[in-house]
């Protein structure tokens, strides 16, 4: 198959729906499947020069909904040439644009990935933002959905939820296996790639955050919950304690003024590291290296670095707002808690807790818990499957 992808950005500091396309793309490559993406980036950008498959940047877009009248004409032009196309996220131009022009066009069928923009969290996490997409579902969202050939959800979660959030919910859903592919390469060159960056945390016990600093990841709570901790340890289980590592991009520089404040104001400063995002070796060897990785967001869809973190054996504290969490807890390689002040406290606290014994248990079912459900061939060959036999149907008209 020929499968053209429609995303925003390949921006990697975009988040998980890029890492996962970088990782599946390759895949779908071995299996004998083409892919290329059209985006709204600008030809020139420099991370279009190390992506996985050809893109189409016919961007910048004008304004926040990834509009430019290049999306319209370049899909009139190539969309035949495709045999599926697959519009990744909601709220854009994109989804409309891809919905008009394979109606009209009656050959290529088109399919949706919301990515967890329809969870209802965000319904009360962001109010404002709620009102604009109703209005935009109601006038053309819902269309966009109910006429795909199908809409792919990453977890029996996500899809329960997103039938909860809008009126008029119509689709042919399917849930698919979603992962990522485990890194390769040599652990100790991983080690020595970390410690050289970072050398003040090298031979320091560590939780580790990895991904956007952005509100919805909860920084501010896991913030907040180690400071609780950290306040309720006598000295000598403080110096004992993991130090806290945030790794990752913050577009926001007061957002992250804020953060840092934050840590300043609960006196756990000298306990914090930041280190900007993580690539490459390092990023392996931050991962490989942490006793816990720590994700307690208010909203996460997936989580591809919670995949990650499960492939380097490295097991995962999660709130019970990331939508996998069930699996990685049926497969005793998760502690969950909610994402509050107090249930972060809890979850670090439960980690602290735990003997060796019953950490090197979680590290061994973490990788099993990797190879069983997230390993990328698994999630390719079920994508490929699924295309072949929607697209054996016919095209029915719109």
């Amino acid at each position: 198959m020929r499968i053209l992808r429609v995303i925003a950005s390949v921006d990697p500091a975009t988040g998980g729906p890029v890492a996962g396309l970088r990782a599946v793309t390759p895949a779908l490559a071995r299996l004998g499947h083409q892919s290329e993406f059209l985006t709204v980036d600008h030809d020139t950008d420099g991370f279009l020069q190390s992506f996985v498959a050809p893109v189409h940047a016919v961007g910048p877009a004008r304004g926040g909904y990834s509009y430019t009248p290049r999306v319209k004409r370049w899909l009139e032009r190539n969309i035949s040439n495709f045999d599926a196309v697959i519009v990744h996220g909601l709220w854009q131009y994109l989804g409309p644009v891809v919905r008009s022009i394979s109606q009209s066009q009656r050959r290529t069928p088109y399919f949706v990935f919301p990515h967890g923009m329809l969870d209802p969290t965000l319904r009360e996490t962001y109010p404002v933002k709620h009102v604009k997409k109703w209005l935009y579902w109601v006038a053309m969202e819902h269309r966009v959905l109910r006429d795909a050939r199908a809409v792919f959800f990453t977890c029996e979660e996500e899809r329960r939820l997103a039938r909860t959030t809008f009126p008029r919910y119509s689709c042919n859903e399917r849930v698919l296996a979603y992962g990522t592919a485990a890194p390769d390469g040599d652990p100790a060159s991983w080690r020595q790639a970390w410690h050289e960056r970072f050398p003040a945390i090298a031979d320091k016990r560590y939780f580790l955050f990895l991904g956007r600093l952005h509100s919805k990841k909860g920084v501010d709570v896991l913030l907040r919950g180690y400071a609780e901790l950290f306040r309720e340890s006598d000295p000598r289980q403080k110096a004992a304690l993991p130090d806290l590592v945030l790794a990752g991009p913050c577009l926001d520089a007061s957002y992250l003024k804020t953060l840092q404040a934050l840590a300043r104001s609960h006196e756990i400063e000298a306990k914090v590291h930041w280190t900007g995002m993580l690539t490459g070796d390092a990023k392996w060897g931050a991962m490989r290296g942490a006793e816990a990785f720590v994700l307690p967001s208010h909203q996460e869809n997936f989580g591809i670095a919670v995949a990650e973190a499960l492939a380097c054996g490295t097991p995962v504290l999660l709130s019970n707002r990331v939508n996998i969490w069930r699996e990685i807890s049926e497969s005793n390689a998760a502690l969950v808690e909610p994402p509050t002040d107090a249930g972060v406290a809890q979850l670090l606290r439960r980690w602290v807790l735990l003997d060796p014994a019953a950490r090197r248990s979680m590290s061994a079912a973490a990788r099993a818990c990797f190879d069983q459900r997230f390993e990328v061939t698994r999630a390719a060959k079920n994508l490929a499957e699924e295309l072949s036999g929607l697209i054996d149907r016919p095209v029915s008209p719109g």
